[in-house]
């Protein structure tokens, strides 16, 4: 790849040699991860030798192989990211289900859960969109959340929610379930323009003012775009940058991105690479069940894996769960 880049016209295409720049230059950074690692327990191991009868150095090489050890595991990791999309951005798309304004405001509490995750992992997370619910919560959004691997972290978040609580909306606090599904795409959008193309007389574009947080220059002017694609009935909506031209921008990458799956979905069943078949939002299809009353209780229904605090969960502890499903 190096020998690329030395190429007379590699600097032709900007666009290309931008991205391969950035595989090597992420490949490098990998390397000279793994040898700091082999470089750390070869200093420990001249240390170890040198500990026989001295117990401060033997607690200090016990605190230094965990830190190593962390390290190791946590590059280890990423050898499970063999998918052709694992290392891009992540779109994470939060439709409330059945249950009204409960399940509204579980929607909204999934949102900030994500968001949290993001804070908690270094990732920038940004709003692109959000439908407000009447009451409270919200009808659906889309987080767009960037960085490495973020896409292969949280591919497995993708599925129905359900969360099993005493009613903040009743008078009588009874037990409510409530249900919310998970959307996670890669952003690919830049990577496919030129597979996919799109007519200008295939677009219908409107714009609207902003119902979500922002500047006034966001909520009193008509800057959000909502884009529908009239060949596959496809509707994104944008309402997270200042201008109007910097929201149809955003909206048609994300656009590009769902009729690229949306064209993988219809071909074949490998496709499946990109996002399972959305399944019903509804009893018996969650992949993940959380419990508030009568007992607390986190458990996700293809790992098994259980934590019985989920306060920490929807603060963005999501590891456990992340860790395992990814391994499967």
């Amino acid at each position: 790849m190096e020998a690329l880049t030395q190429k007379e016209n590699f600097w032709k295409n900007s666009q290309r040699a931008g991205k391969i720049n950035q595989e090597l230059s992420d490949l490098k950074q990998e390397i000279k991860l793994w040898i700091n690692i082999e470089c750390e327990l070869f200093e420990l191991s001249e240390i170890f030798e040198l500990s026989e009868n001295d117990k401060s150095l033997q607690k200090e090489i016990e605190e230094k192989l965990i830190l190593i050890e962390e390290k190791f595991k946590k590059e280890e990791f990423k050898a499970f990211f063999s998918g052709k999309y694992d290392n891009k951005n992540a779109i994470v798309s939060i439709y409330s289900g059945a249950g009204g304004t409960e399940a509204q405001d579980w929607a909204n509490m999934l949102l900030r859960m994500y968001s949290r995750y993001a804070e908690k992992h270094n990732l920038k997370s940004k709003l692109i969109d959000i439908n407000l619910g009447q009451e409270a919560g919200i009808k659906n959004a889309i987080l767009e959340i960037d960085g490495k691997y973020a896409y292969g972290y949280l591919r497995g978040e993708n599925g129905v929610h359900r969360l099993v609580r005493q009613s903040p909306f009743n008078a009588d606090n009874l037990r409510h379930t409530s249900f919310a599904l998970v959307e996670v795409l890669p952003e690919i959008g830049g990577d496919v323009e030129k597979e996919i193309k799109i007519k200008p007389e295939d677009l219908k574009m409107d714009t609207f003012r902003s119902s979500g947080p922002g500047g006034q220059n966001v909520n009193m002017r008509s800057t959000a775009v909502r884009i529908t694609h009239l060949s596959t009935k496809l509707v994104i909506a944008c309402q997270s940058e200042r201008s109007q031209a910097q929201n149809k921008e955003q909206a048609m990458k994300i656009l590009y991105t769902k009729i690229y799956q949306k064209k993988l979905q219809e071909a074949t069943e490998a496709k499946k690479e990109i996002r399972g078949e959305l399944p019903s939002v509804e009893w018996g299809s969650q992949i993940r069940s959380y419990v508030l009353h009568p007992y607390k209780m986190v458990k996700d229904h293809r790992t098994n894996i259980e934590i019985s605090d989920p306060d920490a969960v929807l603060d963005g502890g999501l590891d456990a769960f992340i860790d395992a499903e990814i391994r499967i």
